[in-house]
């Protein structure tokens, strides 16, 4: 089954970014020069510094075809465990008092 792809303005053949809290997960499909397809997982955190400013802090892994099974299999059986035994605890939601203080937003001085 040979079927072409059109890459994206990043090289990427296929993206799903999944917003989650504070972090956003993209999934991205790319290949190399082989034509050989690969996995990149990048957890994207926003950082905020002591001047109030923020970057972006990423983390990313490459996860190749012949590690696939494997990989499932060690994420599933992590899953699992953390289901089956992790106590119970009150959901998180995705906006906390915290998060709306680092707002640069200083009502008051928008004047009338």
């Amino acid at each position: 089954m040979s079927e072409e792809f059109e890459k994206n303005e990043n090289g990427d053949l296929f993206s799903k970014s999944v917003r989650a809290g504070k972090r956003t997960y993209f999934f991205d499909v790319k290949s190399t020069r082989g034509n050989d397809y690969y996995l990149t997982i990048t957890e994207s955190k926003k950082r905020f510094g002591t001047d109030g400013k923020f970057s972006y802090e990423k983390h990313k892994i490459f996860l190749y075809k012949e590690d696939f099974e494997k990989f499932l299999e060690g994420l599933n059986e992590s899953i699992n465990h953390i289901k089956e035994n992790a106590p119970e605890i009150e959901p998180r939601s995705e906006y906390t008092e915290k998060d709306s203080s680092n707002s640069d937003i200083n009502f008051e001085d928008l004047g009338n």
